[in-house]
Protein backbone atom coordinates (compact mmCIF):
# COMPACT_ATOMS: atom_id res chain seq x y z
CA UNK A 1 0.00 0.00 0.00
CA UNK A 2 1.38 3.66 -0.56
CA UNK A 3 2.72 5.47 1.72
CA UNK A 4 1.40 8.36 3.04
CA UNK A 5 4.44 10.41 1.64
CA UNK A 6 4.09 8.57 -1.69
CA UNK A 7 0.65 10.10 -1.84
CA UNK A 8 1.27 13.51 -1.51
CA UNK A 9 4.29 13.51 -3.90
CA UNK A 10 2.05 12.51 -6.80
CA UNK A 11 0.59 15.54 -7.54
CA UNK A 12 3.57 17.27 -6.79
CA UNK A 13 5.38 15.45 -9.36
CA UNK A 14 2.70 15.66 -11.99
CA UNK A 15 2.52 19.82 -11.22
CA UNK A 16 6.59 19.81 -12.20
CA UNK A 17 5.88 17.57 -15.60
CA UNK A 18 3.28 20.31 -16.92
CA UNK A 19 6.39 22.37 -16.20
CA UNK A 20 8.37 20.94 -18.53
CA UNK A 21 11.80 19.51 -19.02
CA UNK A 22 12.04 17.56 -15.65
CA UNK A 23 9.58 14.13 -16.70
CA UNK A 24 11.34 14.14 -20.42
CA UNK A 25 11.59 10.65 -21.49
CA UNK A 26 15.50 9.21 -20.41
CA UNK A 27 17.52 9.42 -23.60
CA UNK A 28 18.48 6.04 -25.30
CA UNK A 29 21.81 4.02 -23.95
CA UNK A 30 24.56 4.46 -26.36
CA UNK A 31 25.22 1.31 -28.16
CA UNK A 32 28.09 -0.55 -27.20
CA UNK A 33 31.43 0.36 -28.74
CA UNK A 34 33.78 -2.39 -29.43
CA UNK A 35 37.21 -2.07 -27.59
CA UNK A 36 39.51 -1.27 -30.18
CA UNK A 37 42.69 -2.77 -28.79
CA UNK A 38 40.65 -5.52 -27.90
CA UNK A 39 39.92 -5.84 -31.96
CA UNK A 40 43.77 -5.32 -32.53
CA UNK A 41 44.74 -7.78 -29.95
CA UNK A 42 42.30 -10.52 -31.08
CA UNK A 43 43.39 -10.07 -34.78
CA UNK A 44 46.84 -11.19 -33.36
CA UNK A 45 44.66 -14.54 -32.74
CA UNK A 46 42.21 -15.04 -35.80
CA UNK A 47 44.34 -13.89 -38.47
CA UNK A 48 48.35 -14.14 -37.27
CA UNK A 49 47.45 -17.58 -35.75
CA UNK A 50 48.79 -17.29 -32.93
CA UNK A 51 47.30 -19.74 -29.60
CA UNK A 52 46.81 -16.25 -27.52
CA UNK A 53 47.52 -12.89 -26.91
CA UNK A 54 47.93 -10.67 -24.04
CA UNK A 55 48.77 -6.63 -24.03
CA UNK A 56 49.56 -4.24 -20.89
CA UNK A 57 49.56 -0.16 -21.80
CA UNK A 58 50.45 2.50 -19.49
CA UNK A 59 49.36 6.19 -19.84
CA UNK A 60 51.35 8.41 -17.28
CA UNK A 61 50.27 11.99 -16.91
CA UNK A 62 50.78 14.69 -14.89
CA UNK A 63 48.52 15.61 -11.77
CA UNK A 64 45.38 17.65 -13.20
CA UNK A 65 46.22 16.83 -17.66
CA UNK A 66 43.61 15.22 -19.27
CA UNK A 67 45.51 14.81 -22.34
CA UNK A 68 48.49 12.15 -23.24
CA UNK A 69 51.41 13.93 -23.85
CA UNK A 70 52.90 14.65 -27.32
CA UNK A 71 55.17 12.18 -28.81
CA UNK A 72 58.70 13.22 -30.93
CA UNK A 73 59.08 12.18 -34.54
CA UNK A 74 62.78 12.63 -34.12
CA UNK A 75 64.61 9.93 -36.35
CA UNK A 76 61.47 8.28 -37.53
CA UNK A 77 61.39 5.38 -39.90
CA UNK A 78 59.87 4.46 -42.25
CA UNK A 79 56.38 2.85 -41.69
CA UNK A 80 56.56 -0.16 -42.52
CA UNK A 81 60.62 -0.69 -41.22
CA UNK A 82 61.40 -2.67 -38.50
CA UNK A 83 64.80 -4.44 -37.68
CA UNK A 84 65.07 -7.82 -39.04
CA UNK A 85 63.77 -10.98 -36.77
CA UNK A 86 66.38 -12.95 -34.65
CA UNK A 87 66.61 -16.18 -35.89
CA UNK A 88 66.22 -17.89 -32.34
CA UNK A 89 63.08 -19.71 -32.97
CA UNK A 90 61.39 -22.12 -35.02
CA UNK A 91 59.68 -20.42 -38.37
CA UNK A 92 58.91 -23.12 -40.20
CA UNK A 93 55.22 -23.52 -40.00
CA UNK A 94 52.42 -22.11 -38.65
CA UNK A 95 50.84 -23.53 -35.25
CA UNK A 96 47.46 -24.96 -34.58
CA UNK A 97 44.17 -23.11 -33.98
CA UNK A 98 42.87 -25.81 -31.79
CA UNK A 99 43.52 -23.65 -28.33
CA UNK A 100 41.82 -20.53 -29.81
CA UNK A 101 38.98 -18.78 -27.39
CA UNK A 102 36.20 -17.04 -28.72
CA UNK A 103 37.36 -13.79 -30.25
CA UNK A 104 35.63 -11.68 -28.16
CA UNK A 105 37.70 -12.79 -25.25
CA UNK A 106 39.01 -10.38 -22.87
CA UNK A 107 39.80 -10.35 -19.24
CA UNK A 108 41.53 -7.49 -16.85
CA UNK A 109 40.00 -4.27 -15.52
CA UNK A 110 40.97 -0.30 -16.05
CA UNK A 111 43.11 0.81 -13.13
CA UNK A 112 44.38 3.46 -11.77
CA UNK A 113 46.94 4.31 -9.51
CA UNK A 114 48.79 7.50 -8.18
CA UNK A 115 52.89 6.77 -8.40
CA UNK A 116 54.70 9.58 -5.96
CA UNK A 117 52.81 12.79 -6.23
CA UNK A 118 54.17 13.82 -9.98
CA UNK A 119 52.60 11.70 -12.00
CA UNK A 120 49.53 9.20 -12.72
CA UNK A 121 49.49 6.22 -14.24
CA UNK A 122 46.53 4.29 -16.18
CA UNK A 123 47.02 0.95 -16.88
CA UNK A 124 45.26 -1.58 -19.39
CA UNK A 125 45.35 -5.58 -19.58
CA UNK A 126 43.45 -7.24 -22.29
CA UNK A 127 44.25 -10.74 -23.42
CA UNK A 128 42.35 -12.74 -26.19
CA UNK A 129 42.60 -16.65 -26.63
CA UNK A 130 43.03 -18.26 -23.37
CA UNK A 131 45.82 -18.99 -20.63
CA UNK A 132 47.72 -16.01 -20.65
CA UNK A 133 48.00 -13.65 -16.84
CA UNK A 134 48.74 -10.49 -17.05
CA UNK A 135 51.94 -11.31 -14.05
CA UNK A 136 52.68 -14.45 -16.37
CA UNK A 137 57.13 -14.64 -16.70
CA UNK A 138 58.18 -15.11 -20.54
CA UNK A 139 60.76 -15.36 -22.73
CA UNK A 140 61.22 -11.26 -24.01
CA UNK A 141 63.99 -12.77 -26.80
CA UNK A 142 65.78 -9.45 -28.48
CA UNK A 143 64.28 -7.01 -25.92
CA UNK A 144 67.20 -8.23 -24.07
CA UNK A 145 69.61 -6.29 -26.45
CA UNK A 146 67.76 -3.27 -24.80
CA UNK A 147 68.93 -4.02 -21.23
CA UNK A 148 72.36 -4.72 -22.64
CA UNK A 149 72.90 -1.97 -24.66
CA UNK A 150 71.31 0.46 -21.51
CA UNK A 151 74.26 -1.06 -19.43
CA UNK A 152 76.98 -0.47 -21.93
CA UNK A 153 75.91 3.32 -22.19
CA UNK A 154 75.93 3.48 -18.15
CA UNK A 155 79.36 2.45 -18.25
CA UNK A 156 80.34 4.87 -21.49
CA UNK A 157 78.54 7.57 -18.92
CA UNK A 158 81.17 6.26 -15.87
CA UNK A 159 84.19 6.89 -18.71
CA UNK A 160 84.91 3.12 -18.23
CA UNK A 161 84.58 2.15 -22.06
CA UNK A 162 84.21 4.57 -24.79
CA UNK A 163 81.16 3.62 -27.69
CA UNK A 164 83.82 4.41 -30.33
CA UNK A 165 86.43 2.00 -28.46
CA UNK A 166 87.62 -1.42 -30.95
CA UNK A 167 86.12 -4.32 -29.76
CA UNK A 168 90.26 -5.13 -30.34
CA UNK A 169 90.86 -2.81 -27.11
CA UNK A 170 88.75 -4.82 -25.03
CA UNK A 171 88.82 -7.59 -26.59
CA UNK A 172 92.24 -8.61 -28.05
CA UNK A 173 92.55 -11.52 -30.80
CA UNK A 174 88.52 -12.19 -30.35
CA UNK A 175 87.66 -11.13 -33.62
CA UNK A 176 89.68 -12.50 -36.41
CA UNK A 177 89.67 -14.83 -39.54
CA UNK A 178 87.97 -15.15 -42.99
CA UNK A 179 87.90 -11.18 -43.20
CA UNK A 180 86.41 -10.55 -39.67
CA UNK A 181 88.66 -7.86 -37.45
CA UNK A 182 88.05 -6.59 -34.40
CA UNK A 183 90.51 -3.90 -34.71
CA UNK A 184 88.08 -1.81 -37.51
CA UNK A 185 84.96 -2.50 -35.06
CA UNK A 186 83.61 -0.49 -32.42
CA UNK A 187 81.45 -0.44 -29.81
CA UNK A 188 78.89 1.94 -31.36
CA UNK A 189 78.55 -0.04 -34.28
CA UNK A 190 78.26 -3.56 -32.06
CA UNK A 191 74.90 -1.75 -30.74
CA UNK A 192 73.46 -0.29 -33.82
CA UNK A 193 73.95 -3.50 -35.77
CA UNK A 194 76.57 -1.92 -38.47
CA UNK A 195 79.60 -3.98 -37.47
CA UNK A 196 79.10 -6.60 -40.59
CA UNK A 197 79.44 -9.93 -38.22
CA UNK A 198 77.51 -12.88 -39.39
CA UNK A 199 74.68 -13.68 -37.06
CA UNK A 200 75.88 -16.72 -35.53
CA UNK A 201 72.10 -17.88 -35.27
CA UNK A 202 71.52 -17.78 -38.94
CA UNK A 203 73.89 -20.86 -39.55
CA UNK A 204 72.26 -24.13 -38.75
CA UNK A 205 74.46 -26.80 -39.72
CA UNK A 206 75.81 -26.49 -36.61
CA UNK A 207 75.23 -27.50 -32.88
CA UNK A 208 73.61 -24.94 -30.86
CA UNK A 209 75.94 -22.79 -28.99
CA UNK A 210 75.73 -22.55 -25.68
CA UNK A 211 78.44 -20.36 -24.63
CA UNK A 212 79.69 -16.34 -26.28
CA UNK A 213 83.15 -17.89 -27.14
CA UNK A 214 81.14 -20.98 -29.22
CA UNK A 215 78.95 -18.09 -30.95
CA UNK A 216 81.47 -15.93 -31.32
CA UNK A 217 83.22 -18.89 -33.29
CA UNK A 218 80.31 -19.71 -35.78
CA UNK A 219 79.89 -16.30 -37.05
CA UNK A 220 83.48 -15.77 -37.49
CA UNK A 221 83.57 -18.97 -39.83
CA UNK A 222 81.74 -16.85 -41.99
CA UNK A 223 83.51 -13.41 -43.83
CA UNK A 224 81.79 -10.63 -42.48
CA UNK A 225 79.04 -7.66 -44.64
CA UNK A 226 80.36 -4.66 -45.53
CA UNK A 227 81.32 -2.09 -42.31
CA UNK A 228 78.62 0.58 -41.40
CA UNK A 229 75.59 -0.76 -43.23
CA UNK A 230 72.70 -1.96 -41.03
CA UNK A 231 72.26 -6.06 -40.83
CA UNK A 232 70.79 -7.16 -37.63
CA UNK A 233 72.69 -9.76 -36.09
CA UNK A 234 72.96 -11.42 -32.72
CA UNK A 235 76.52 -11.73 -32.71
CA UNK A 236 77.00 -7.64 -32.10
CA UNK A 237 75.00 -8.46 -28.62
CA UNK A 238 77.05 -11.59 -28.03
CA UNK A 239 80.24 -9.98 -27.98
CA UNK A 240 78.89 -6.97 -26.27
CA UNK A 241 77.94 -9.50 -23.30
CA UNK A 242 81.55 -10.30 -23.70
CA UNK A 243 82.56 -6.55 -23.70
CA UNK A 244 81.01 -6.13 -20.19
CA UNK A 245 82.11 -9.06 -18.64
CA UNK A 246 86.05 -8.10 -19.51
CA UNK A 247 85.21 -3.99 -18.26
CA UNK A 248 83.60 -4.38 -14.95
CA UNK A 249 84.86 -8.49 -14.01
CA UNK A 250 80.49 -9.59 -13.82
CA UNK A 251 78.48 -10.51 -16.24
CA UNK A 252 76.12 -8.49 -18.07
CA UNK A 253 73.57 -10.37 -16.15
CA UNK A 254 74.80 -9.03 -12.92
CA UNK A 255 75.33 -5.66 -14.21
CA UNK A 256 72.00 -5.42 -15.77
CA UNK A 257 70.11 -6.94 -11.98
CA UNK A 258 72.53 -4.37 -9.84
CA UNK A 259 72.14 -1.53 -12.30
CA UNK A 260 68.43 -1.71 -14.03
CA UNK A 261 66.35 -4.72 -12.50
CA UNK A 262 67.23 -3.92 -8.81
CA UNK A 263 66.57 0.20 -8.63
CA UNK A 264 62.92 -0.26 -10.92
CA UNK A 265 61.59 -3.02 -8.61
CA UNK A 266 61.52 -5.41 -11.94
CA UNK A 267 60.82 -8.16 -9.62
CA UNK A 268 59.55 -10.24 -12.80
CA UNK A 269 62.46 -9.88 -14.45
CA UNK A 270 65.60 -11.97 -14.48
CA UNK A 271 68.63 -13.57 -16.81
CA UNK A 272 67.94 -17.17 -16.34
CA UNK A 273 71.41 -18.31 -17.12
CA UNK A 274 71.32 -22.42 -17.59
CA UNK A 275 68.12 -22.83 -16.43
CA UNK A 276 65.88 -24.29 -18.67
CA UNK A 277 61.84 -23.78 -17.31
CA UNK A 278 60.62 -20.08 -16.27
CA UNK A 279 59.66 -19.15 -12.80
CA UNK A 280 56.03 -19.27 -11.67
CA UNK A 281 53.71 -18.02 -12.72
CA UNK A 282 53.58 -18.05 -16.62
CA UNK A 283 51.85 -19.99 -19.34
CA UNK A 284 52.94 -22.40 -21.62
CA UNK A 285 54.78 -21.45 -24.82
CA UNK A 286 54.28 -23.16 -28.69
CA UNK A 287 56.62 -23.36 -31.39
CA UNK A 288 54.95 -22.61 -34.91
CA UNK A 289 54.50 -26.17 -35.69
CA UNK A 290 51.92 -26.42 -32.40
CA UNK A 291 55.06 -28.13 -30.27
CA UNK A 292 55.48 -27.16 -26.22
CA UNK A 293 58.08 -25.48 -26.22
CA UNK A 294 57.85 -23.81 -22.83
CA UNK A 295 60.99 -24.66 -21.91
CA UNK A 296 64.54 -24.75 -23.62
CA UNK A 297 68.14 -23.61 -22.64
CA UNK A 298 68.76 -20.13 -23.04
CA UNK A 299 72.06 -20.05 -23.14
CA UNK A 300 71.83 -20.30 -26.78
CA UNK A 301 70.45 -16.63 -26.75
CA UNK A 302 72.58 -15.04 -24.39
CA UNK A 303 73.24 -11.30 -24.47
CA UNK A 304 71.32 -11.40 -27.45
CA UNK A 305 67.63 -12.69 -25.72
CA UNK A 306 67.80 -14.60 -23.04
CA UNK A 307 65.72 -12.11 -20.65
CA UNK A 308 62.35 -13.51 -19.20
CA UNK A 309 60.41 -10.95 -17.84
CA UNK A 310 55.94 -9.47 -17.71
CA UNK A 311 54.06 -7.05 -19.25
CA UNK A 312 54.51 -4.79 -16.26
CA UNK A 313 57.95 -5.25 -15.66
CA UNK A 314 58.70 -4.21 -19.61
CA UNK A 315 56.20 -1.13 -19.32
CA UNK A 316 57.69 0.06 -16.63
CA UNK A 317 61.30 -0.41 -17.85
CA UNK A 318 60.77 1.29 -21.29
CA UNK A 319 59.38 4.73 -19.65
CA UNK A 320 62.28 4.40 -17.07
CA UNK A 321 64.38 4.39 -20.33
CA UNK A 322 63.10 6.84 -22.51
CA UNK A 323 61.95 9.12 -19.49
CA UNK A 324 65.69 9.88 -18.83
CA UNK A 325 65.36 7.59 -15.73
CA UNK A 326 68.83 5.05 -16.23
CA UNK A 327 70.84 7.40 -18.71
CA UNK A 328 72.28 10.64 -18.55
CA UNK A 329 71.46 13.45 -21.41
CA UNK A 330 74.63 12.83 -23.38
CA UNK A 331 74.10 9.03 -23.50
CA UNK A 332 70.44 9.66 -23.77
CA UNK A 333 71.19 11.05 -27.18
CA UNK A 334 73.47 8.24 -27.94
CA UNK A 335 70.52 5.79 -27.24
CA UNK A 336 68.28 7.76 -29.69
CA UNK A 337 70.80 8.34 -32.63
CA UNK A 338 69.91 6.73 -35.44
CA UNK A 339 72.37 8.58 -37.90
CA UNK A 340 74.58 5.33 -38.59
CA UNK A 341 71.46 3.18 -39.74
CA UNK A 342 69.66 5.87 -41.90
CA UNK A 343 66.62 5.56 -38.93
CA UNK A 344 65.91 2.42 -38.94
CA UNK A 345 68.26 1.80 -35.44
CA UNK A 346 69.65 3.34 -32.60
CA UNK A 347 71.34 1.84 -30.14
CA UNK A 348 69.62 -1.26 -28.24
CA UNK A 349 66.25 0.33 -29.33
CA UNK A 350 64.69 1.32 -32.87
CA UNK A 351 62.30 3.47 -33.68
CA UNK A 352 58.51 3.16 -35.77
CA UNK A 353 56.79 5.94 -37.15
CA UNK A 354 52.93 5.14 -37.37
CA UNK A 355 50.42 6.67 -39.50
CA UNK A 356 49.22 9.40 -37.62
CA UNK A 357 52.75 10.33 -37.82
CA UNK A 358 54.15 9.56 -34.01
CA UNK A 359 57.33 7.63 -33.98
CA UNK A 360 57.46 5.02 -30.94
CA UNK A 361 60.48 3.61 -29.69
CA UNK A 362 61.47 -0.30 -28.19
CA UNK A 363 62.45 -3.59 -29.18
CA UNK A 364 60.40 -6.79 -30.16
CA UNK A 365 61.59 -10.28 -29.29
CA UNK A 366 61.46 -13.26 -30.94
CA UNK A 367 62.54 -16.39 -29.11
CA UNK A 368 61.13 -20.54 -29.34
CA UNK A 369 57.61 -19.96 -28.39
CA UNK A 370 57.51 -16.39 -27.60
CA UNK A 371 56.85 -13.18 -29.35
CA UNK A 372 57.09 -9.75 -27.54
CA UNK A 373 57.19 -6.07 -28.96
CA UNK A 374 57.82 -3.13 -26.62
CA UNK A 375 56.90 0.76 -27.29
CA UNK A 376 56.96 4.05 -26.02
CA UNK A 377 56.41 7.52 -26.76
CA UNK A 378 60.06 9.22 -26.78
CA UNK A 379 59.23 10.90 -23.15
CA UNK A 380 58.20 7.56 -21.93
CA UNK A 381 54.72 8.27 -20.91
CA UNK A 382 52.54 5.96 -23.23
CA UNK A 383 53.63 2.39 -23.28
CA UNK A 384 52.58 -1.25 -24.01
CA UNK A 385 53.91 -3.98 -24.29
CA UNK A 386 52.34 -6.95 -26.43
CA UNK A 387 52.81 -10.96 -26.54
CA UNK A 388 51.80 -14.31 -27.95
CA UNK A 389 53.00 -17.30 -26.92
CA UNK A 390 54.59 -18.73 -29.96
CA UNK A 391 57.25 -17.61 -32.06
CA UNK A 392 55.43 -16.74 -35.35
CA UNK A 393 52.35 -14.49 -37.00
CA UNK A 394 51.20 -15.55 -40.27
CA UNK A 395 51.12 -11.78 -40.54
CA UNK A 396 53.58 -10.15 -39.06
CA UNK A 397 51.59 -6.52 -40.35
CA UNK A 398 49.18 -6.88 -37.38
CA UNK A 399 52.01 -6.12 -35.09
CA UNK A 400 52.28 -2.35 -36.70
CA UNK A 401 48.69 -2.46 -36.97
CA UNK A 402 48.21 -2.80 -33.07
CA UNK A 403 50.82 -0.07 -32.66
CA UNK A 404 48.88 1.95 -34.61
CA UNK A 405 45.74 1.20 -32.88
CA UNK A 406 47.36 1.93 -29.50
CA UNK A 407 49.15 5.32 -29.96
CA UNK A 408 46.90 6.40 -32.92
CA UNK A 409 43.35 6.05 -31.78
CA UNK A 410 40.44 7.02 -33.54
CA UNK A 411 38.57 10.35 -32.55
CA UNK A 412 35.30 9.85 -30.61
CA UNK A 413 32.72 11.21 -32.96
Amino acid sequence: MPTLRTLLAIPLAGSLCALGSLCLPSPPEPPDRPDPQVTALTRLVTEGAAPAAALLAENRTDPGSHTDPPSSTDSPSDTDSRPGTDSLSDTDSRPGMDSLSDTDSRSGTDSQARTGSASRTSSRFRTAGSGLGRADRFRAGSVTKSFVATVVLQLAAEGRLNLDDTVEQHLPGLIRGHGNDGRHLTLRSLLSHTSGLFPYTADTTVPVPLTPSAAVRIALAHSPGPLGTYAYSNTNYVVLGMVVQQVTGHSYAAEAERRIISPLRLTGTSFPGARTTLPSPHSRAYSADGRDVTDLDPRRAGAAGELVSTLADLNRFYAALLGGELLPAPQQRELLSTAATHGVYGLGIYPQRLSCGITVWGHNGHISGSLVHAAATVDGRHTVVFRINTDTLTDPSLELALLNTEFCPTPTP
